[in-house]
């Protein structure tokens, strides 16, 4: 059960590839224009995996355009299928896309602005800087990627905002120094940050390391990064007796649903916490992919969001869903 939102069918109006890993689709609705929508916002496209209906998340690039939807897709070799289905799309082709949507919620009243992007975290990236560029923001760009192969739209953002963009190719040996890039900032300053779970976890400890108020530091994850490797699991629901085993392949969420256990969901990135269940027990280590718990709550383990965290092992679960029916009934 979900939240209702509201699609439209769009051509791929365009396709190229902006690293060997990456691949930008420009997506065009029918019938009508593009939705205008923040900067920083995502929308949801259907995709085919293994002939079942599906819907995955994307980052746009870019302010907005009339001209259609950017979007940049990773081909992941940890991907449940969504990358390979939209890699295998081709000018012409239809698909349905959702009204875009943010939750990035950027401080637009502040002087001054740290924007840290690792790999395809660039993407919501690229719009938010250039929204910041209008408005004469003091800015730094932090791009963290394995190389300046792996980094997308390099020229766009160097034409965008020229020498504050700093490029850490671990490959050249020049990693990003959280600490030292958060000490510098004026007192008065917002960092937004979007990229791996790592990435994020890091600049959330060494954010509050520098005393500065957790409400100036914004983030966005995907879904696909975590601590741990993605591996299928047991889920037993614990009112059920029930066991299911969640593929690599597939989230934790649609495996639930797909086994009569709805359970409710909105973001379906790990952010808003909608879709968040009890853990009653767990056999092995839970892999917290979300940013709506706490690390005190992530390490109690007391619950989980299933549309994005996993787990090593296996878990039982109490979604409080009840079926209708009645013994006798």
């Amino acid at each position: 059960m979900r939240f209702a939102q509201k699609w439209t069918t769009c051509r791929v109006h365009g396709v190229r590839d902006v690293t060997p890993a990456i691949r930008e689709f420009v997506l065009r609705p029918e019938g009508t224009g593009c939705e205008h929508h923040a900067v920083g916002s995502h929308v949801n496209v259907g995709v085919l995996i293994d002939g079942r209906p599906e819907t995955r998340s994307y980052s746009l690039v870019g302010e907005f355009s009339p001209d259609g939807y950017r979007i940049a897709v990773r081909r992941a070799p940890d991907s449940r299928g969504g990358s390979l289905y939209m890699w295998a799309l081709k000018p012409g082709a239809r698909i349905e896309v959702s009204t875009p949507a943010s939750l990035f919620e950027v401080d637009w009243s502040k002087k001054s602005y740290c924007l840290i992007a690792g790999g395809i975290g660039i993407t919501p990236i690229v719009g938010i800087a250039g929204a910041l560029m209008r408005r004469n923001a003091q800015l730094a760009l932090h791009y963290a990627v394995k190389s300046r192969r792996d980094a997308a739209f390099l020229a766009e953002l160097a034409e965008l905002v020229g020498d504050r963009l700093i490029i850490h190719a671990s490959d050249e040996g020049r990693r990003i120094d959280l600490d030292e890039t958060f000490g510098r900032l004026p007192q008065d300053s917002s960092a937004v940050v979007c990229g791996p779970m790592r990435l994020l976890e890091a600049a959330r400890h060494s954010w509050a390391s520098a005393g500065r108020a957790p409400a100036d530091l914004r983030y966005e994850t995907f879904g696909s990064s975590g601590l741990l490797p993605t591996q299928s699991f047991r889920v037993r629901i614990d009112h059920s007796g029930r066991e299911i085993v969640v593929g690599d392949n597939k989230s934790m969420l649609d495996s639930l649903n797909e086994a009569g256990f709805e359970v409710m969901s909105d973001c379906q990135r790990g952010e808003c916490g909608v879709c968040a269940i009890d853990v009653v027990a767990v056999d092995g280590k839970i892999d917290h992919r979300d940013v709506f718990f706490s690390d005190h709550q992530k390490q109690a383990s007391g619950r989980i969001c299933p549309c994005v965290s996993r787990a090593v092992g296996a878990m039982t679960v109490n979604t409080l869903y009840r079926s209708d029916e009645r013994p006798g009934a």
